[in-house]
């Protein structure tokens, strides 16, 4: 009696998978979201500090807000914020089978970055003067 085997399984590295647009925007709501959570005592330490009304509390957020670091890192929360807002409506969205479609779900990804990287860009300008 001939021995039966079954096929190995094919092994895939990381590299040969071809993750879709909508895959990259739903990574990227997950870890956004995880990010403001994890971060949500230190925007809300930044609040308290930018509305202090002591002179020496204004000045001492003014001076860590001129930071480059810290406004890119700002700016980073920014863009993670918005995205984590565009695409929970587009999560919304195809919960009631709005855009479920192959052709639908990957224009409604291409939608979600392209706001929330525009609006990004947007505050960022408003923020450093230019607008």
């Amino acid at each position: 009696m001939p021995e039966m085997t079954k096929p190995r399984p094919k092994f895939l590295t990381l590299y040969q998978i071809r993750l879709p647009l909508a895959g990259f925007v739903s990574i990227l709501h997950r870890i956004s979201g995880a990010g403001l959570f994890l971060l949500l005592p230190l925007l809300i330490y930044t609040l308290q500090s930018s509305l202090d009304p002591q002179p020496e509390g204004v000045a001492a957020f003014q001076a860590i807000k001129n930071n480059l670091f810290v406004q890119i890192f700002l700016f980073g929360l920014c863009w993670a914020y918005l995205h984590h807002f565009c695409a929970g409506i587009r999560y919304l969205l195809l919960d009631v089978h709005v855009g479920v479609e192959k052709d639908g779900s990957h224009k409604s990804a291409i939608i979600v970055m392209l706001v929330s990287l525009s609006l990004t860009a947007l505050i960022a300008l408003k923020f450093m003067g230019v607008l």
